[in-house]
């Protein structure tokens, strides 16, 4: 069996990490009567760790292409990775934070399906043409919004402490602008693949 790279193993640890943030994000809930500093202590730890496990996916990126090591596997388990974060992080935020809920569980459903159809996508297309289906420009920007908003979500708390005229602003633009770049993204990767499946077979 060949060993995993450095970029690979980067993003098997990511993988690993998504858990630890989940149960850090659910176990920790901010008392009623927290106050400015215990919010953001609450606030920060599963941010920090979600950050970390967000960085993972810039770093195994960037040293992938500075010292050549991209590979076929790369290309498979880094997307997918990304994807495991994302939703780990959807699906405790529906929990954690119930006050959203009835909007973002839309915006949850918008990018859960978005993900799964890119991903049939990519194994139809590299099962039919053998073409690996790497991440393009579009699907670039829509996971650094999605991690960007996912961050914001989790520090509202903290960062409109004591705010009660707007409740939940920054959560709704953060909602907002992951289902815009995850619905373009979509689109984008939809055009660019379609025409390597065919339908008769």
């Amino acid at each position: 069996m060949k060993k995993l790279n450095l970029p690979n193993t980067l993003s098997l640890i990511r993988v690993i990490l998504v858990p630890f943030f989940m149960a850090s994000l659910l176990l920790l809930k901010i008392p009623e009567d927290a106050d400015r500093l215990t919010t953001f202590l609450y606030c920060a730890i599963p941010t920090a760790i979600f950050g970390l496990t967000a960085y993972t996916d810039h770093l195994d990126g960037k040293i992938a292409r500075k010292y050549h090591l991209i590979t076929d596997f790369g290309k498979f388990i880094d997307p997918l990775a990304d994807k495991f974060m994302v939703f780990g992080a959807l699906i405790s935020l529906l929990v954690a934070r119930p006050e959203t809920a009835r909007v973002f569980v839309w915006v949850a459903a918008v990018i859960m399906l978005r993900e799964l159809t890119v991903t049939s996508l990519r194994l139809v297309v590299a099962g039919t043409s053998g073409k690996v289906v790497a991440a393009s420009l579009w699907g670039k920007v829509k996971t650094a919004t999605q991690c960007v908003s996912i961050v914001l979500i989790l520090m509202e708390p903290a960062i409109l402490y004591g705010v009660t005229s707007v409740p939940h602003l920054l959560s709704y633009i953060a909602m907002a602008a992951m289902v815009i770049t995850t619905v373009g993204s979509g689109i984008d990767y939809l055009c660019a693949y379609l025409p390597y499946i065919d339908p008769e077979k």
